[in-house]
């Protein structure tokens, strides 16, 4: 420490760039969960209406005389 001037913040400028750098981590896994909860909801969504519609199915033809 004796060999730097008072003036050098090279740890404080290493410790922002260490936090900017985990923060763009953090926030990419944000990102990459939510669009998989997407993903999975539209999922169920679209097998919802599919298992609707084959009972509807089953239904219709159950009734036909």
């Amino acid at each position: 420490m004796a060999d730097r001037d008072w003036y050098d913040d090279q740890d404080y400028a290493n410790a922002v760039e260490r936090s900017e750098k985990a923060a763009r981590a953090g926030w990419t896994a944000i990102a990459g969960v939510t669009g998989l909860l997407g993903l999975a909801a539209a999922a169920a969504v679209i097998a919802a209406l599919a298992c609707a519609t084959g009972m509807l199915y089953v239904v219709m033809v159950a009734t036909r005389w």
